[in-house]
């Protein structure tokens, strides 16, 4: 925050066009008790654990709805997209109770049961933290587009989803060639935005100083990343309810977790280095939120309109229009076919193409208004049932003169 304040007041252009034409919001500590624990331990004193935890000990990072696991269930039933979302899943109702219960995530050994965290034959209760509802109550007022939460004692970048998908859960998909970069792993599930991601990951490991100099392996274990400083959550460490999968299945918001160095909490000698490393990589990264494309969907009176859905062929995941009409979908270099549907609207298509150099490219939707509301409408009081055409010169039946008159 310093740094940014401090060189848009020297008119740094770049940290300049950054400030004025993206809206930046940060939050020094998503768990204050934790920290204020880790720290009065330091860096000699301390474990990786503390600090890990609330001081009610909550693991806020594995506290969210597990939507993943709702949306592959739906999948398996095959009611996405008609009857279940694809994107903007709600958050359960049974989630957002005073007294409600979740079920953190699978980890190693364990299982998730709905309101339990069982591991082997022991079942603890797990509440939803008062950090994680207001979260969750601050991702929905701000329409986030790129996010990233950045945690320490590993060094790398890691993206959804985080949830791995069992085996018998997973679709039926066409042979590809191997990936170079991830192992042929059965319980890895990747997201419609995998690419995408995979991107994001990329601007940030690329350019941090160190990140890819994994010869020496990880910091804790061996290197997962395959020399590339990037890993998809479900294969490093695989959990259920991460913020990450949250921020993606009910959010328009593309989060990340950006782990900057091995050690927690490094001396103060250390910090200038630390910030060093990692500088070009977080403005790198902030950048990325212009590419792709953005716009305004309205109507033929110039209306914006809201909650519109935006689909991107060949992406399976869609986003919404903000308040204001507005929306911005971040995406490869590539020419896309890009459509915009509303309640009562014919939807409007359109190809947009996304290039490499930064800046989003500007593709507005006029939708027109439809007759469908109306038509269901009539079709509602005539039953649902097929309406017999009137043809000219034959007399009409009583009933269809009174079916008619209901009509008009």
């Amino acid at each position: 925050m310093q740094f940014l304040c401090k060189e848009y007041q020297d008119g740094n252009p770049r940290v300049r066009s950054l400030v004025t034409e993206t809206r930046i919001h940060l939050v020094p500590s998503l768990n204050p008790d934790g920290y204020e624990l880790a720290r009065e331990a330091g860096s000699e004193l301390g474990n990786w654990a503390l600090g890990h935890w609330t001081e009610e000990g909550y693991d806020l990072f594995e506290n969210f709805p597990d939507l993943a696991s709702a949306l592959w269930a739906a999948q398996e039933r095959r009611l996405v997209p008609h009857k279940f979302p694809n994107h903007h899943i709600p958050i359960p109702e049974h989630y957002l109770a005073e007294d409600a219960t979740v079920s953190p995530g699978t980890g190693h050994g364990g299982r998730a049961v709905t309101g339990r965290w069982c591991l082997t034959r022991l079942c603890l209760p797990w509440q939803v933290a008062v950090e994680t509802r207001a979260v969750m109550a601050w991702m929905d007022k701000n329409p986030f587009v790129l996010g990233a939460n950045l945690q320490g004692g590993e060094k790398l970048v890691s993206y959804p989803f985080d949830t791995s998908r069992p085996v018998s859960e997973m679709p039926a998909a066409a042979p590809r060639p191997p990936d170079d970069y991830e192992d042929d792993n059965p319980e890895l599930q990747e997201t419609p935005d995998h690419a995408i991601f995979r991107w994001l990951a990329i601007s940030y490991a690329s350019a941090h100083l160190t990140m890819t100099e994994t010869f020496r392996g990880g910091c804790h274990t061996q290197d997962m990343t395959n020399a590339m400083g990037i890993v998809q959550g479900a294969k490093w460490h695989p959990r259920a309810g991460s913020m990450n999968d949250f921020s993606y299945l009910h959010t328009n918001c593309l989060e990340l977790s950006i782990y900057l160095g091995c050690d927690k909490f490094p001396h103060e000698s250390e910090l200038q280095q630390e910030w060093e490393n990692n500088k070009e990589s977080l403005l790198t990264f902030m950048e990325q939120v212009h590419r792709g494309i953005k716009g305004l969907v309205t109507d033929q009176q110039g209306e914006p309109i809201a909650n519109a859905t935006i689909i991107v062929g060949g992406i399976n995941h869609n986003i919404k229009t903000a308040s204001g009409g507005d929306y911005w979908r971040i995406l490869n270099p590539g020419e896309y076919r890009v459509s915009a549907r509303a309640e009562g609207y014919n939807p409007s298509v359109k190809t947009c193409s996304v290039f490499y150099d930064i800046g989003a490219t500007q593709c507005n939707f006029v939708l027109s208004r439809s007759n469908w509301k109306r038509i269901r409408e009539i079709m509602a009081m005539n039953g649902n049932r097929p309406i017999r055409r009137i043809v000219p010169g034959r007399p009409m039946t009583p009933r269809e003169r009174m079916r008619l008159r209901m009509r008009l």
